[in-house]
This record gives C-alpha cells, structure tokens and sequence, in this order.
C-alpha cells in the first residue's frame, strides 16, 4: 500500500491501471505493490441452557402443601382481566410441585 507524497491519502487505481490520488492531483510514475491482509479472530461458541430445570425466579419463604419445604420460587402473571389482581405463583425447591395463589 502506498501513500500520497503530497497530502498522504492511500493512492487507488485509476484508469489505465495507473495508481494517484483521489485527493490532489498527484499520479504514481511507479509500479505500486498491494498487499492485503486479513486476520480473521474466531469466536468461542456460546452456550445456551435449554434445561427447564433452571429456574431464575426468586426465591421466598413459602410452604409447599406437597412436601412440607419452607421455600419455594415466585413469579406473578395477569390471568384474569386487566382490572383485576395478578395471579401469584410458586413452585416448591425440593419437590418442584407447583400452586398458585389468587388475591
């Protein structure tokens, strides 16, 4: 790759396989040499969990009317009509038993 003794722009290939630049007037009376050059990184493979044993919800104290266990994971959804109050729902740690609480 060379550059523009003038104003330092990368020279290109004009017509007539003559090489200046595109800024200034300026054309090459050498042979210009191109060499590319490409480093191509590969990227460590991502790894999904596709397990449904692996819960993200938090974790509250809660009875399971199953086992007995004192935790149990909580999430909320909207099960019934928009005014009225969100559905709660647990499921046990130990047993995995699920329930849901209407308020």
């Amino acid at each position: 790759m060379e550059f523009c003794p003038k104003c330092g722009c990368v020279l290109v290939e004009k017509k007539n396989k003559t090489f200046g630049c595109p800024r200034c007037s300026y054309k090459s009376k050498d042979k210009v040499k191109l060499e590319t050059s490409e480093n191509i990184e590969t990227k460590k493979e991502i790894t999904v969990i596709t397990d449904n044993s692996v819960d993200v919800f938090p974790v509250i104290n809660a009875t399971c009317p199953k086992c007995d266990n004192k935790e149990a994971y909580f999430w909320t959804s909207q099960t019934r009509a928009g005014d009225e109050a969100e559905t709660r729902f647990f499921r046990c740690t130990k047993c995995r038993h699920t329930w849901r609480e209407y308020h």
